[in-house]
């Protein structure tokens, strides 16, 4: 037998707060309607810069729900002001728990209104993503849709906005229709049920999940809902140069490659079956490595390769294989970067709004997309700066905050090696540190700018210690220094690093057998939190799958436990600024927080950020922890502040 519901429409301020006045936990949802204007985009009511909002709804038990519409163009509203000012205190009260499904999407227009929300905070969809879907698969985002969770969880089907609204905007529905009241109760009512039936869940099978859900990840949503708001400023006119500029040299290279090769079409990067048909069958050149579907491959990685080996038996062809690598740099950096970039700016804003997802790693590292902002190219790898398109408006600073080896600190944390946390605790320069151990020299001459060979061993060091936690091979390290590094050492050479490494950290080589065992006993691993990753693979006979598992063992510790340290900052900042309103936060690129400030703020807003990021996380965590800040006009140029 169905549940009866207790839904209404309420307009009066008093009898909303006398609704709410006792619940300790309240979820609440927003319907939002296209401006005049766009009114016929179909998409308009998802974006803050095009929308406004026209109803909220709060649940504070399950099966009731009140709706409160407040821009209806039929019927009754609120008055406006006396929404605002419930809506401003309900957000910022310290004590009840404020629930949402998708926290981020109300957060960007809680926030676009001068709302910044305030703890206690519960994302369900974040919940949901904690939760196990099997028994040893976490639910994805695609599993955690409301109308999903509802008829799955809670075997109660929701109404489909379409069925309601008939193709109209949500502003355009009568308020007093019973189907209108029901549409946008459900979606509070049913986030109040399953942060109940959520927290059960944890409890009885992952009492760890919650804490994080709680204090970790429905912080972070809020937040990613202001970043997603503010936007990324670009500068559209050296875009333009820059595409002009991109356009030229791939035609160039495009004729240099078709004097060697004639009118084989090579296509937009030079992977078309026409093109590896002239390399493996007409040149008759050896196949590297092959897809899944056992055909050639042709990826950047194969370029290389095919290019070191034309070096030593086909040297007249090796200008070919060059020339390939430089049409992909420039067609990647037109494509994904130049003409990637520009569709996604808003022609309202003139700004990119990515959308960043805070559970889409196994790990707990954000991801980014629409566009991908976390992969623009470093300066040593970019011809046409494209980090300089991200550039502060007129009178602004671009101010980035990164955390210092954050991974490699937490690694040290974990191993507990003697020589490792005394580097960090001495303020030390745990590179040179590494130089030392796996060249034999002394620690001073490792750090010596001018003692022999110093740049290519710093340079193994470096790519050796951001390997150390993950599990290092020989034949992996010399592929990660050939090609990320240009350094070429043979495998006997690797096998020497790896077991000098051993030898100077030995307590790194105890800490990274028994991680593996201990995650092949429980069939998991987890961070210090207790984030956890369910490993199955770590018991197969195939050594492939218990390789790569047993890596993932050793990497979701140090990978996962930094990725909570980041994220444990943003609840700090999130507190902060109601009081710092210019403080503008736009990006996250791993363990770095990005942000527009007013030029008159800068020694202030690094404070803040710093006094965010460094504090001691949880209080086994003994190690210091550095953000480095920098800023610029724009993303390209930034320079690194003194203390």
């Amino acid at each position: 037998m169905e549940e009866k519901k207790d839904y209404k429409v309420v307009t009066d301020p008093e009898e909303v707060l006398a609704y709410i006045s006792d619940a300790p936990a309240v979820a609440f949802d927003y319907e939002t309607s296209p401006d005049e204007g766009y009114r016929d985009d179909d998409k308009a009511a998802l974006d803050p810069a095009k929308s406004h909002i026209c109803t909220m709804s709060l649940s504070t038990a399950p099966y009731s729900g009140i709706m409160i519409p407040v821009a209806h163009k039929a019927g009754e509203n609120m008055n406006r002001t006396a929404f605002e000012n419930f809506r401003r205190e309900f957000l910022t009260d310290t004590k009840k728990v404020k629930i949402a499904h998708n926290l981020s999407f109300e957060s960007m227009f809680s926030y676009k209104d001068g709302i910044v929300i305030q703890g206690p905070v519960y994302d369900t969809i974040a919940a949901s993503q904690m939760t196990l879907k099997t028994a040893t698969e976490f639910r994805k985002l695609s599993d955690s849709g409301l109308k999903k969770l509802s008829a799955e969880l809670l075997h109660d089907p929701m109404l489909s906005f379409g069925d309601v609204t008939d193709g109209r905007p949500f502003d355009e529905l009568d308020p007093a229709e019973p189907e209108t009241i029901r549409y946008s109760c459900e979606d509070s009512d049913k986030a109040l049920r399953l942060y109940y039936l959520f927290n059960g869940w944890f409890d009885r099978f992952l009492p760890r999940h919650r804490w994080i859900v709680e204090n970790i990840e429905s912080p972070t949503a809020v937040y990613l809902g202001i970043m997603k708001y503010n936007g990324v400023p670009v500068d559209t006119e050296l875009m333009r140069e820059r595409k002009s500029e991109a356009d030229r040299e791939m035609e160039r290279v495009r004729r240099d490659i078709a004097f060697i090769i004639g009118d084989v079409d090579i296509g937009s990067n030079c992977s078309t079956n026409a093109f590896k048909k002239y390399l493996f069958k007409d040149l008759g050149l050896p196949v590297m490595k092959t897809t899944e579907t056992n055909r050639a491959a042709a990826d950047d990685a194969v370029m290389i390769q095919m290019k070191e080996w034309c070096d030593k038996n086909r040297p007249e062809l090796s200008h070919l294989f060059e020339l390939v690598q430089e049409y992909r740099k420039w067609n990647k950096i037109t494509s994904t970067y130049i003409t990637g970039y520009s569709k996604y700016i808003s022609p309202v804003t003139g700004r990119i709004h990515p959308s960043f997802f805070a559970l889409s790693t196994d790990t707990g590292r954000f991801s980014c997309s629409r566009p991908n902002l976390q992969n623009a190219p470093r300066k040593t790898n970019d011809p046409v700066g494209v980090r300089n398109f991200i550039k502060a408006p007129e009178g602004h600073f671009i101010v980035s905050c990164d955390y210092s080896q954050i991974e490699l600190r937490v690694g040290a944390f974990y191993c507990r090696d003697g020589t490792m946390m005394d580097t960090y605790k001495s303020g030390g320069d745990i590179h040179a540190a590494t130089t030392s151990v796996i060249f034999g020299v002394p620690y001073e001459q490792a750090k010596d700018k001018n003692s022999e060979n110093y740049k290519e061993r710093r340079t193994i060091a470096k790519n050796v210690n951001f390997g150390t936690f993950y599990g290092l091979f020989p034949r992996g390290l010399q592929k990660t220094l050939r090609f990320k590094a240009g350094v070429d050492k043979s495998v006997q050479e690797c096998e020497e690093i790896i077991r000098n490494l051993k030898a100077g950290y030995p307590a790194l080589t105890t800490w990274q057998e028994e991680t593996k065992a201990e995650a092949a006993r429980r069939m998991y691993s987890e961070t210090w939190l207790g984030r956890r990753r369910y490993l199955p693979g770590i018991r197969s006979d195939d050594w492939g799958q218990k390789s790569f598992a047993e890596r993932c063992s050793m990497n979701t510790p140090v990978q996962g436990t930094a990725a909570d340290i980041l994220k444990l900052s943003l609840g700090r900042l999130i507190k902060g600024l109601p009081e710092r309103p210019w403080l503008k936060p736009i990006l996250q690129i791993h363990d770095e927080l990005t942000f527009i400030i007013p030029e008159d703020r800068l020694k202030e807003a690094v404070a803040f950020i710093r006094s965010c990021m460094e504090p001691q996380p949880f209080p086994e965590f003994d190690l210091p922890l550095v953000a480095e800040a920098s800023a610029g006009r724009n993303f390209g140029t930034l320079e690194e502040l003194e203390d």
